[in-house]
């Protein structure tokens, strides 16, 4: 089976056009309730969390009618973060979670993520599988056997209760001045509550979602705003989710930035030291930096590489019996914890380590020379494919053959918006401007013709 209705993360689109539409939400909640209640027997769940978009009220709403009309019971969390989805379907033995969010798009964007009754998201089979139902008459339940829904009112309590339990025991937060960047998003009331509970003093940031603003200026993609407030307060160290608090980005005490690889660079060697680290093995997906590579391989350690997204990372880590993995953007998957990408537990990781060392945030935050790496997204008309035409493949083999032996070229379609990402590193960063820029050229023709 294929799919084309789900990406790399659910599925996704704009609010209110196809297929983020309260009619194929409610036809998506049949089909997944009909898909988990295969077996005809009643008492079935699922957890339903979002984040703060406006569309996400209409998405709920539909997504329920949908689940209800299959017989499931709807158990509503309200605005949560990604992660305690994950988190609550299983501790709640739910067969089913759902998270409404578009992650770090913008507001007008949102989707719907699915996860199992391991807390686990879907695998491509399954999402397939489930795609395939849309096409087909639903059956659904007899009256009598209709499913309720019913608001959980504590969702975010438990979360916050859990997350502090990944924090070392009997330590605390004290003397640190934390800057969180919520983007305006799932963790506005999650992220500084614990925080705050754990003795640190909180200097908040996006946390006044008003259903049009996530994402806007703030976030882990945006982190400027953050950067001043650390630098104006004083602060030792800033911690940017995303909008539904599945990444991070972080801040040293000057406001400069740390990527995904950086925190799994230190996440890695401490692990190891611990003996926590299994196999001395890192999982990243193809994007991440050559540095960190050299990085692990210098201290014995190895990367494990994966197709771009946090599924498929997720996905070698349980084949391989691996427990650390991430991507470069800031998801950090550390299934020790959790089930999914967590940002605010990848951010108490990093606290913890100021704690024991002492050390501040600017020498723990760099522990790798990066190679120099160029990433330019060039976005396309929906229905082309610019990558088939025959001058951008003369183009990438052009620069495949420029850069034999002198770095890498990645080219990939993303996952999540149309868009084709183009990213290579090289040491000689003239010659990676020209590749990079050469094929994004090429590339951006070839979407223009077919306007």
């Amino acid at each position: 089976m294929t799919r084309s209705l789900f990406g790399t993360d659910g599925v996704r689109g704009e609010a209110n056009s196809h297929p983020m539409t309260a009619e194929m939400a409610l036809r998506l909640g049949a089909a997944v309730g009909r898909y988990f209640r295969r077996d005809g027997q009643t008492r079935y769940r699922a957890v339903i969390g979002k984040d703060t978009r406006l569309s996400g009220y209409m998405l709920e709403t539909a997504l329920t009618a949908g689940l209800t009309s299959t017989g499931m019971n709807v158990l509503l969390l309200g605005p949560v973060p990604t992660p305690a989805v994950g988190l609550l379907t299983r501790s709640m033995r739910a067969d089913l979670g759902i998270m409404i969010s578009a992650s770090h798009n913008p507001s007008t964007d949102n989707g719907i993520k699915f996860f199992g009754p391991d807390g686990f998201k879907l695998s491509d089979e399954a999402e397939a599988e489930i795609e395939a139902m849309l096409g087909s008459e639903i059956r659904l339940a007899r009256p009598e056997n209709i499913g309720r829904a019913r608001r959980i009112d504590d969702g975010r309590g438990r979360y916050v209760e859990y997350v502090k339990t990944t924090f070392p025991r009997g330590v605390r937060l004290d003397g640190l001045k934390v800057v969180i960047d919520c983007a305006n998003g799932a963790a506005y009331r999650a992220a500084p509550e614990t925080l705050w509970e754990l003795g640190a003093e909180v200097i908040s940031v996006g946390v006044e979602p008003n259903g049009h603003n996530i994402n806007d200026g703030v976030g882990s993609t945006q982190p400027q705003v953050a950067a001043q407030a650390v630098i104006e307060h004083g602060a030792d160290v800033g911690i940017c989710l995303d909008g539904d608090a599945d990444r991070v980005t972080l801040l040293d005490e000057t406001g400069t930035e740390a990527d995904g690889d950086q925190l799994m660079a230190l996440m890695a060697e401490r692990w190891a030291e611990d003996g926590r680290l299994k196999d001395g093995t890192l999982v990243a997906t193809v994007m991440s930096n050559l540095g960190l590579e050299v990085h692990l391989q210098g201290r014995g350690l190895q990367l494990k590489r994966t197709p771009v997204g946090d599924r498929y990372v997720m996905e070698a880590m349980r084949s391989g019996g691996w427990n650390l993995g991430g991507e470069q953007s800031g998801h950090i998957i550390m299934t020790d914890y959790a089930t999914t990408g967590d940002g605010l537990i990848a951010g108490l990781q990093f606290l913890a380590e100021m704690v024991r060392t002492g050390r501040p945030a600017s020498e723990l935050a760099q522990r790798f020379e990066r190679c120099p790496q160029l990433l330019k997204n060039v976005r396309y008309a929906a229905g082309a494919d610019p990558l088939q035409t025959a001058s951008v493949k003369a183009a990438i083999a052009t620069a495949e053959a420029r850069l034999r032996g002198n770095g890498r070229l990645l080219i990939r379609k993303s996952g999540t918006e149309p868009l084709i990402r183009v990213m290579a590193e090289c040491e000689n960063e003239d010659l990676l401007s020209e590749i990079v820029d050469g094929v994004a050229d090429a590339v951006a023709r070839q979407a223009t013709a077919a306007e």
